[in-house]
């Protein structure tokens, strides 16, 4: 989903001197109720307090300082959270802990949000020891005048800068990806390879590739030989991403790549499809790559699956298992939105995921991510189904 542009004046006073800037969230927060000037002399307990009351605290001092400061509250934030699980304990219903999980995450997200940072013109910023960071923010912010965002914000803003640049390596694409800020990363290897080595359709010569993001899937794809795909996105950064990875990796006259929110116009011979997992609410925009509300991605994908197949060919889902784990969504659910779209499962492929927080014990959510399980799902229309 496209980030939608909330032209917010915030104000603050220096010196009974009153000032302006606009205000900008990429996750859609709104701004503090109220702004104070703070410098090296806060404490990360002062800044909390500050935060849980509603207050944002604009940053004066020393760049480095500010970002000490935030690791201070991180740190103080994740002990409070540990103290209080080993007093309450983990509730016994797993869809329980996970939307205690989301809410904690939110609300540790807005309290370290707090911590904000001007931004002037040209993309400067004017304080001891503040990094470069006009490129970085040139292609997120579409700002000629001052704003403010939080520091969190702006870290992840560099941070994803830095991936763009340097690119993440994917095996599958025999190179690079390159990922936007607000794009979904391809750090997941192992649903990737269930796309790589899959068995396509028997004369696959078109595939379409929904919900495209990087372009990855559609690279693997005519890496694999298929001639002619069409990727789409609905959201801009992502089309702008999945062109570049495109060219990048030489395959722009076999891919088409259209902003659109599902289906481009005809029929192909392999569709594929890698929704949101989670059937959840999203708590702002970037989350939608991760939370699918009422799984409508995927059953609106299934639904008009047949429609857009060739006579024999085939849709790929590929979407893990941990939404039933987590007690969101039930195989038989997944199952039945399947059969009444008119389809068959011809096969499924299934792999374990190896990130790192499958092995983390501290995590709320550890014992559904150990059990968690990616699959490609192959998947035909029933010989009885009239697709027109």
């Amino acid at each position: 989903m496209a980030v939608e542009i909330m032209m917010q004046t915030i104000s603050w006073q220096e010196a009974e001197k009153d000032y302006f800037a606009f205000w900008h969230s990429e996750s859609g927060a709104k701004p503090p109720r109220r702004i104070v000037p703070v410098n090296d002399t806060l404490t990360a307990d002062e800044a909390l307090k500050l935060a849980h009351e509603g207050t944002g605290l604009l940053w004066q001092g020393d760049y480095q300082n500010a970002r000490q400061l935030l690791q201070a509250m991180t740190r103080r934030l994740d002990k409070k959270s540990s103290r209080k699980k080993e007093k309450t304990g983990s509730p016994e219903n797993i869809k329980e802990v996970f939307n205690l999980y989301r809410l904690g995450q939110a609300q540790r997200a807005r309290l370290l949000g707090m911590v904000l940072i001007r931004i002037d013109p040209g993309f400067k910023i004017s304080l001891r020891r503040a990094p470069d960071v006009q490129q970085a923010c040139a292609l997120v912010y579409p700002y000629t005048d001052s704003f403010v965002v939080s520091l969190r914000e702006l870290l992840g803003v560099i941070g994803a800068f830095e991936w763009r640049r340097n690119g993440v390596p994917v095996p599958e694409v025999g190179g690079k990806i390159h990922p936007y800020y607000g794009v979904f990363s391809p750090v997941r290897g192992e649903y990737l390879k269930l796309v790589d080595q899959a068995p396509l359709p028997d004369s696959c010569e078109t595939a379409f590739d929904i919900g495209t993001g990087t372009g990855v899937l559609s690279i693997i794809l005519a890496k694999r030989g298929v001639k002619h795909i069409v990727a789409t996105d609905m959201q801009q950064r992502a089309v702008e991403c999945a062109r570049f990875n495109i060219a990048n990796t030489g395959y722009q006259d076999v891919i088409t790549v259209e902003q659109r929110s599902f289906f481009p116009d005809g029929k192909a011979d392999l569709i594929v499809c890698n929704p949101p997992w989670l059937p959840a609410k999203p708590s702002s925009p970037l989350e939608h790559a991760v939370y699918d509300p009422d799984s409508a991605m995927l059953r609106g994908f299934l639904k008009n699956l047949p429609a857009h197949l060739n006579r024999n060919g085939q849709g790929w889902l590929i979407i893990s298992d941990l939404a039933e784990h987590l007690g969101l969504r039930s195989r038989e659910d997944l199952l039945g939105w399947i059969k009444q779209a008119g389809l068959t499962v011809l096969e499924r492929h299934d792999i374990k995921p190896h990130h790192a927080k499958v092995a983390d014990t501290t995590d709320l959510l550890h014992a559904a991510r150990k059990a968690e399980v990616t699959s490609l799902w192959r998947l035909a229309v029933h010989e009885c189904t009239d697709v027109g």
